[in-house]
């Protein structure tokens, strides 16, 4: 299973729903980056996506966006097969 990391907030409706989605398809643990927690972590999210909004979603080193783009990405059929290789 592919390592997933996600940067999110303690309270973010589509980080809830990106983390569903995700256990949904077989993902058992989700590394998560608590922005709002530790400020020095949003100046480096925004750095690593160029974006400013949570979630970001990381399946091992890919960006795959936000909870929008996870789960277009999903409704394609790429979810699966990236967190399988």
């Amino acid at each position: 299973m592919a390592k997933v990391t996600m940067y999110c907030t303690v309270v973010c409706p589509f980080c809830t729903r990106a983390e569903m989605l995700l256990k949904q398809r077989g993902v058992t643990e989700i590394d998560k980056i608590f922005i709002d927690k530790d400020p020095a972590q949003r100046d480096i999210m925004m750095e690593r996506t160029q974006r400013r909004t949570v979630p970001q979603i990381y399946i091992d080193d890919k960006h795959i966006g936000g909870y929008d783009d996870l789960a277009a990405l999903d409704k394609a059929g790429g979810l699966v097969p990236l967190l399988s290789a």
